[in-house]
């Protein structure tokens, strides 16, 4: 292997030892706290425009096989661990992770204190970064100062697929699903059409003209990377589907779904990756742990003309509206992350939609809110 750095915007130096694919990778660097499916997160194509910092120091021990992939290529922009493994053990693998990466062209490294970079993005902030190897440090710096970042970026227009495509269900047909692709996974279609759902997934640019069109059951809105402010395309297309049709969103369609209620979002600090999140229902207070992978975040207050209130302390229900007044009626809001008080669900009271911010269809993760397919499903049945 041979020596590689990585240089963040701030101008913070790591070494370590370069894995993956030549070249200089850049992105913003976010940290994942997932033990495993590492596959499942380089293959998310959320993780577009970000380079990837695993928390967990062993990663690749049970190698790569093509049933865990979420999409049909890795879409971060690079990867980063504590160390990698050298051969996978598992009666599952089909080859090595290290090799997989290389394949596909995705710059990595190994052998970084992965700990000290972690607190560097926790106390600083999600920030962009290049590495690689054969350069000198100072140019990797000034290549890392001058990345794009993740504010202003419409990313899901660079991973939605080109043309529409049907995914047909498992055993006979109970609904026909509309998702609109932001960045889905494979997953997540999945989900739908184990439920006896036809799935037609369709590019993000799609009108709601066209979409009601086929004549749909409900409508799905996927996860998917970048910033969501620059979606005015599909604001303006969920805005004509409300009241219209049934509405289901995560990730990042909960956030576009936001804005088209009338909502602002706003950039977290170092974002939410990993699948061990602890999200309460406002409801009844139970707590589910999630997958998740955003860097943006709804602010319900943005319908008020209240001054939120300041966090401190642990996160309670306080830190929420109990409701707000949109165009499309009353929305309230139903869940809450634990770590951070921050909206992780609404529901409109007055037309058929809800939203989650996290990834119900976990891979990876716990399965805690798969139950959300099924009520939407009910739903639409």
């Amino acid at each position: 292997m041979r020596p590689a750095l990585l240089a963040t915007a701030d101008g913070t130096v790591f070494r370590g030892d370069y894995v993956g694919a030549d070249g200089v990778a850049i992105g913003e660097a976010v940290f994942n706290t997932a033990m495993s499916g590492y596959q499942e997160v380089v293959t998310d194509p959320s993780y577009a425009g970000q380079v990837v910092v695993m928390t967990a120091p062993h990663i690749g021990n049970y190698g790569v096989n093509n049933a865990d992939e979420q999409a049909t290529r890795p879409h971060v922009s690079g990867f980063v661990v504590r160390a990698m493994a050298r051969r996978a053990s598992s009666w599952r693998s089909e080859g090595a992770f290290a090799d997989y990466l290389t394949g596909h062209g995705i710059a990595a490294i190994t052998d970084v204190d992965t700990r000290r970079l972690t607190r560097h993005l926790r106390d600083r902030g999600a920030m962009p970064v290049a590495m690689g190897t054969d350069i000198d440090e100072s140019e990797l710096v000034e290549i890392a100062a001058q990345a794009p970042t993740m504010e202003g970026r419409d990313l899901a227009s660079t991973v939605t697929t080109p043309s529409a495509w049907v995914a047909e269900p498992v055993g006979e047909e109970r609904a026909r699903i509309v998702a609109v692709d932001f960045g889905i996974k494979r997953d997540i279609v999945d989900s739908f059409t184990t439920r006896g759902c036809t799935v037609h997934v369709v590019p993000a640019s799609t009108s709601a003209v066209e979409i009601l069109a086929l004549e749909p059951s409900g409508v799905f809105l996927s996860n998917g990377p970048g910033d969501p402010e620059p979606l005015v395309g599909p604001t303006a297309m969920i805005r004509g589907l409300l009241g219209e049709v049934p509405v289901f969103g995560i990730c990042l369609g909960h956030q576009v779904l936001g804005l088209a209620l009338g909502a602002r979002t706003f950039k977290l600090p170092f974002g939410h990756h990993g699948g061990n999140h602890p999200v309460r229902r406002l409801a009844d207070g139970k707590v589910e742990i999630t997958s998740q992978n955003h860097g943006f975040a709804v602010d319900l207050w943005s319908l008020t003309d209240r001054t939120p209130p300041q966090a401190g302390g642990l996160a309670g229900p306080e830190l929420l509206p109990d409701s707000v007044a949109t165009d499309f009626g009353e929305i309230r809001p139903t869940h809450q992350n634990l770590n951070d008080g921050t909206l992780e669900g609404v529901e409109c009271l007055e037309v058929p939609a809800f939203s989650v911010q996290y990834h119900p269809e976990a891979a990876p993760g716990p399965n805690d809110a798969s139950v959300l397919f099924d009520h939407f499903v009910e739903r639409v049945t």
